[in-house]
Protein backbone atom coordinates (compact mmCIF):
# COMPACT_ATOMS: atom_id res chain seq x y z
CA UNK A 1 0.00 0.00 0.00
CA UNK A 2 0.84 3.34 -1.15
CA UNK A 3 -0.06 7.16 0.20
CA UNK A 4 -1.12 8.52 -2.96
CA UNK A 5 -0.92 12.64 -3.86
CA UNK A 6 -4.20 14.32 -3.50
CA UNK A 7 -5.49 16.81 -6.84
CA UNK A 8 -6.73 19.96 -5.47
CA UNK A 9 -9.31 22.70 -6.31
CA UNK A 10 -7.64 23.94 -9.36
CA UNK A 11 -6.71 20.47 -10.97
CA UNK A 12 -8.44 19.90 -14.43
CA UNK A 13 -8.38 16.39 -13.19
CA UNK A 14 -11.31 16.98 -11.14
CA UNK A 15 -13.80 18.43 -13.64
CA UNK A 16 -13.27 15.24 -15.82
CA UNK A 17 -15.88 12.33 -16.00
CA UNK A 18 -14.32 9.00 -15.22
CA UNK A 19 -14.99 5.95 -16.92
CA UNK A 20 -16.54 2.52 -15.84
CA UNK A 21 -13.50 0.68 -14.55
CA UNK A 22 -14.19 -3.21 -16.93
CA UNK A 23 -12.01 -5.62 -14.97
CA UNK A 24 -11.61 -5.67 -11.59
CA UNK A 25 -7.94 -6.79 -10.93
CA UNK A 26 -5.00 -6.84 -8.63
CA UNK A 27 -3.95 -2.97 -9.97
CA UNK A 28 -7.36 -1.83 -9.14
CA UNK A 29 -7.42 -3.83 -5.68
CA UNK A 30 -4.31 -2.02 -4.98
CA UNK A 31 -5.36 1.21 -5.98
CA UNK A 32 -8.55 0.99 -3.40
CA UNK A 33 -5.90 -0.16 -0.62
CA UNK A 34 -3.94 2.82 -1.56
CA UNK A 35 -7.00 5.01 -1.79
CA UNK A 36 -8.00 3.83 2.25
CA UNK A 37 -4.42 4.56 2.91
CA UNK A 38 -4.24 8.28 1.64
CA UNK A 39 -7.96 9.33 2.64
CA UNK A 40 -6.97 7.63 6.33
CA UNK A 41 -3.80 9.88 6.44
CA UNK A 42 -5.71 12.58 5.70
CA UNK A 43 -8.70 11.93 8.46
CA UNK A 44 -11.06 11.85 5.53
CA UNK A 45 -14.76 10.04 5.24
CA UNK A 46 -14.08 9.31 1.76
CA UNK A 47 -12.11 10.14 -1.02
CA UNK A 48 -12.80 8.84 -5.21
CA UNK A 49 -10.52 7.92 -8.46
CA UNK A 50 -9.96 11.84 -9.89
CA UNK A 51 -8.46 12.80 -6.25
CA UNK A 52 -5.66 10.54 -6.40
CA UNK A 53 -5.24 11.79 -10.20
CA UNK A 54 -6.91 8.39 -11.35
CA UNK A 55 -9.87 8.78 -13.96
CA UNK A 56 -11.60 5.48 -12.98
CA UNK A 57 -15.28 5.14 -10.99
CA UNK A 58 -13.99 3.82 -8.02
CA UNK A 59 -14.77 5.20 -4.33
CA UNK A 60 -13.83 4.62 -0.82
CA UNK A 61 -15.76 5.48 2.34
CA UNK A 62 -15.18 4.93 5.95
CA UNK A 63 -17.44 6.25 8.27
CA UNK A 64 -15.05 5.31 11.41
CA UNK A 65 -17.62 2.50 12.83
CA UNK A 66 -17.85 -1.07 12.90
CA UNK A 67 -19.35 -1.89 9.18
CA UNK A 68 -19.06 1.37 7.97
CA UNK A 69 -16.23 0.61 5.38
CA UNK A 70 -16.51 0.21 1.66
CA UNK A 71 -15.15 0.05 -1.22
CA UNK A 72 -17.29 0.54 -4.95
CA UNK A 73 -16.38 0.39 -8.07
CA UNK A 74 -18.73 1.76 -10.57
CA UNK A 75 -21.28 3.27 -8.11
CA UNK A 76 -24.60 4.45 -9.49
CA UNK A 77 -27.70 6.26 -7.33
CA UNK A 78 -30.69 4.61 -8.19
CA UNK A 79 -33.25 6.33 -5.83
CA UNK A 80 -32.92 9.67 -3.51
CA UNK A 81 -35.40 10.60 -0.92
CA UNK A 82 -35.94 13.51 1.16
CA UNK A 83 -33.34 16.47 2.01
CA UNK A 84 -30.67 17.65 4.35
CA UNK A 85 -28.79 20.22 4.71
CA UNK A 86 -25.20 19.43 5.98
CA UNK A 87 -21.82 21.03 6.48
CA UNK A 88 -19.51 19.51 3.82
CA UNK A 89 -15.76 19.75 3.33
CA UNK A 90 -13.08 17.72 0.72
CA UNK A 91 -9.74 16.79 0.81
CA UNK A 92 -9.55 18.44 -2.42
CA UNK A 93 -10.18 21.88 -0.89
CA UNK A 94 -8.27 21.85 2.27
CA UNK A 95 -10.24 23.58 5.10
CA UNK A 96 -12.60 24.83 2.80
CA UNK A 97 -16.00 23.97 3.95
CA UNK A 98 -19.78 25.00 3.38
CA UNK A 99 -23.50 24.13 3.71
CA UNK A 100 -24.85 21.92 0.80
CA UNK A 101 -28.12 20.32 0.56
CA UNK A 102 -27.86 16.59 -0.34
CA UNK A 103 -30.75 13.34 -0.66
CA UNK A 104 -31.76 12.31 3.23
CA UNK A 105 -31.51 8.83 1.66
CA UNK A 106 -30.32 7.24 -1.24
CA UNK A 107 -30.15 3.91 -2.84
CA UNK A 108 -26.36 2.91 -4.73
CA UNK A 109 -25.51 -0.13 -6.99
CA UNK A 110 -21.93 -0.56 -7.62
CA UNK A 111 -19.85 -3.82 -7.67
CA UNK A 112 -17.39 -4.87 -4.89
CA UNK A 113 -13.80 -6.06 -4.70
CA UNK A 114 -14.78 -9.36 -5.75
CA UNK A 115 -16.67 -7.72 -8.90
CA UNK A 116 -20.31 -9.00 -7.03
CA UNK A 117 -23.35 -6.60 -7.57
CA UNK A 118 -23.93 -5.01 -4.43
CA UNK A 119 -27.00 -2.37 -3.43
CA UNK A 120 -26.36 -0.19 -1.11
CA UNK A 121 -29.54 1.41 1.14
CA UNK A 122 -27.92 4.88 2.91
CA UNK A 123 -28.69 7.74 5.04
CA UNK A 124 -27.89 10.52 6.99
CA UNK A 125 -24.10 10.84 6.37
CA UNK A 126 -23.19 7.69 4.45
CA UNK A 127 -26.03 9.04 1.87
CA UNK A 128 -24.12 12.04 2.29
CA UNK A 129 -20.83 10.77 1.61
CA UNK A 130 -21.71 8.72 -1.08
CA UNK A 131 -23.29 11.52 -3.08
CA UNK A 132 -20.12 13.75 -2.53
CA UNK A 133 -18.05 10.91 -3.89
CA UNK A 134 -19.84 9.78 -6.76
CA UNK A 135 -20.17 14.01 -8.25
CA UNK A 136 -16.40 13.38 -8.15
CA UNK A 137 -16.96 10.90 -10.85
CA UNK A 138 -19.07 12.70 -12.65
CA UNK A 139 -16.50 16.21 -12.37
CA UNK A 140 -18.48 17.74 -9.47
CA UNK A 141 -16.87 19.09 -7.06
CA UNK A 142 -18.53 19.87 -3.47
CA UNK A 143 -18.02 24.02 -3.81
CA UNK A 144 -20.42 23.55 -7.19
CA UNK A 145 -23.31 22.96 -4.43
CA UNK A 146 -22.47 24.95 -1.58
CA UNK A 147 -25.19 27.29 -1.10
CA UNK A 148 -24.23 30.77 -1.14
CA UNK A 149 -22.48 32.53 1.34
CA UNK A 150 -21.68 29.73 3.01
CA UNK A 151 -18.48 28.38 1.89
CA UNK A 152 -15.75 29.93 4.78
CA UNK A 153 -11.74 28.79 4.77
CA UNK A 154 -11.01 27.87 7.90
CA UNK A 155 -7.58 27.98 9.55
CA UNK A 156 -6.68 24.60 11.09
CA UNK A 157 -6.74 25.44 14.84
CA UNK A 158 -10.60 26.02 14.06
CA UNK A 159 -11.00 23.03 12.03
CA UNK A 160 -9.40 20.97 15.28
CA UNK A 161 -11.95 22.46 17.32
CA UNK A 162 -14.88 21.94 15.10
CA UNK A 163 -14.13 18.04 15.02
CA UNK A 164 -13.81 17.95 18.66
CA UNK A 165 -16.77 19.54 19.36
CA UNK A 166 -18.65 17.34 16.72
CA UNK A 167 -16.29 14.28 19.12
CA UNK A 168 -17.92 15.14 22.20
CA UNK A 169 -21.76 15.82 20.64
CA UNK A 170 -21.96 12.02 19.04
CA UNK A 171 -21.48 10.71 22.67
Amino acid sequence: MAIRNLRYDNDEILRKHSREIEVIDDKIKELAADMLETMHKWDGLGIAGPQVGVLKRIIVIDLYEEGMQFTLINPVIIKEKGKQEVEEGCLSFPNQFGKVIRPKEVVVEALDLDGKKVKLEAKDLLAQALCHEIDHLNGIVFTDKVEPGTLEVITPERKKEIQENRKNKNK
